[in-house]
């Protein structure tokens, strides 16, 4: 039974990974996708379930690609049963969109000395989605209009109170923008040489990424930054996911041409895909989890753990 069990995870591991290899193997990002398409007309969000929480990690990622390639404009997706229970049902014919639940069960084992031992084992389970699009019957408020666009200037200034917030030391000048473990601070070269403010903001939200890796804070370790290409391109990785994931939640419109300095990681990433079919898993669940982390640092977060 092992083995019957491991054989569909495996699947789902390959099955996405080899999509996400085929997409950057045309020189696509596909986790940037979405932003071309008229979801990002209204408003910028993360794909939402029936109840208005957002996916997190993996599935962002393979529904923000889902809503490119069909062109639906809505962010909202729910099961077959979840439909039926809103009143709706899904057209015939429709196919929905994989996606997946990660979570663990704890295993006892015996270890060589005859002791009992548990150990954690991660497993991957999928279920599809269907988007409002494909679904009648639904309540009006799963098809109002798009909210009207958010002022540009109000939206930046957003942004500036959750990086002040974060109490993230950020140094202006130079050229070149990266974060320095040593000294424990990201380094950004004028706000004035950037082509616009979203852009600026795009790129704080991927330094604020690596930044999060520090110890005391989700403690991902880059002692190999330096001198692995591999590891190297790993957290560039992450740090890509997470400034997406984190512009969605500032509802900024990211930017969509790679940094120059960046491009360079393309056929690194094809490699490390292409070797290990869970690399794309662990990228997302790192941004999702240093994104969620920099969020834990915002004032209404806080005070709503202390009314708990």
């Amino acid at each position: 039974m092992g083995r019957k069990e491991e054989k569909p995870r495996v699947d789902i591991y390959a099955r996405i990974t080899d999509r996400i290899v085929a997409d950057l193997g045309k020189g696509v990002r596909p986790w940037m996708q979405p932003w071309r398409s008229t979801n990002a007309i209204g408003r910028v969000t993360r794909p939402l379930r029936h109840n208005g929480l957002p996916y997190s990690g993996m599935n962002v990622l393979l529904l923000w690609s889902e809503a490119m390639a069909r062109g639906y404009v809505s962010p909202v997706w729910m099961t077959f049963k979840q439909a039926i229970e809103l009143g709706g049902a899904v057209r015939k014919g429709e196919t929905g969109i994989m996606v997946v639940f990660a979570s663990r069960f704890t295993k006892a084992e015996t270890d060589g000395h005859g002791g009992e031992v548990e150990r954690e084992i991660p497993f991957l389970k999928a279920y599809t989605a269907f988007n409002v699009a494909q679904i009648d019957g639904l309540p009006e408020r799963y098809h109002a209009k798009a909210e009207p666009v958010r002022d540009p200037i109000e939206r930046i200034e957003e942004a500036d109170r959750f990086f002040a917030n974060t109490g993230a030391v950020i140094q202006h000048g130079g050229d070149r923008a990266f974060y320095s473990p040593g000294s424990d601070h990201i380094q950004m070269p004028p706000f004035q040489t950037f082509r616009d403010a979203a852009s600026y903001v795009a790129v704080l939200s991927h330094e604020a990424t690596h930044w999060t890796s520090a110890f005391h804070r989700v403690n991902r370790d880059l002692s190999r930054y330096g001198k692995d290409r591999s590891e190297r391109a790993r957290e560039e990785l992450i740090a890509e996911l997470g400034s997406c994931f984190l512009c969605a939640d500032l509802g900024i419109v990211p930017e969509l041409e790679p940094r120059p300095d960046h491009v360079s990681y393309l056929d690194s990433w094809l490699k490390v895909l292409a070797e290990d079919k869970r690399a794309i898993f662990s990228a997302a669940a790192h941004a999702q989890r240093a994104v969620a982390f920099l969020h834990s640092l915002q004032p209404a977060v806080s005070e709503q753990r202390e009314a708990a």
